[in-house]
């Protein structure tokens, strides 16, 4: 399982997103045509890394992601009273703590195909709250489910986390391998410099990626 996400200072976010349409059009494509990493193509793969570029290329926009790796070995049962959603709401809470600074404020978008509806998204948000203490909703001012057809920076999320997923999932050397995805790998490593295999430094604001492993006896590392 691959959890990410981008964040900017709020006052960008409009100028990132229209831009991202900007080049949107410049490849023949409409302003509100969604990309995803799903629909990565030979046809379109000089629109991918354009893309990937843009965000390497502007200081304000920043990628965290988070692997879970041997997820399949977890055994919920050796954590007294944790469920699969529990683990999940850890996982997600794991993945955004590195991005908070208990001295600014965030709104936090997240897509709706990650949820099962409002009541997930509620307890989500009062497990991250409650994390910070922030029970007067100082630090998270929205916790907002959205379709990531409406937001361009969603979408280039969903890129940089499908090729963190298509690292993980071994699927570089296999032999029906997209190029057009390897390519887009590929590029991400040379931009970022780092292999996406391993931990980056906590301190790592551009493209910080945390790989999470269970422990032998099914608590998390």
């Amino acid at each position: 399982m691959v959890l990410g996400g981008i964040w900017a200072p709020l006052p960008k976010i409009k100028d990132f997103n229209n831009y991202i349409r900007s080049i949107k059009e410049k490849y023949g494509l409409p302003r509100w045509h969604e990309f995803k990493w799903t629909k990565v193509s030979k046809g379109q793969q000089t629109f991918y890394l354009e893309l990937v570029d843009y965000f390497f290329s502007q200081d304000d926009l920043h990628f965290r992601g988070l692997v879970a790796q041997n997820k399949g070995s977890l055994d919920h049962s050796l954590i007294d009273g944790q469920t699969h959603d529990e683990w999940y709401y850890k996982m997600y809470f794991t993945m955004l703590k590195q991005v908070f600074d208990t001295q600014h404020h965030y709104n936090i978008y997240l897509d709706i195909k990650d949820t099962r509806g409002g009541s997930k998204v509620r307890k989500l948000q009062q497990v991250v709250q409650n994390s910070l203490y922030d029970f007067d909703s100082r630090i998270i001012k929205k916790f907002q489910i959205i379709h990531s057809s409406e937001a361009e920076l969603m979408q280039l999320a969903d890129v940089l986390i499908g090729a963190l997923s298509y690292v993980h999932r071994d699927q570089m050397g296999k032999e029906k391998a997209s190029l057009a995805k390897k390519a887009i790998v590929k590029r991400i490593r040379e931009k970022s410099g780092f292999t996406l295999i391993k931990n980056t430094l906590l301190r790592e604001t551009k493209f910080n990626l945390f790989l999470w492993r269970p422990r032998i006896n099914g608590m998390e590392d």
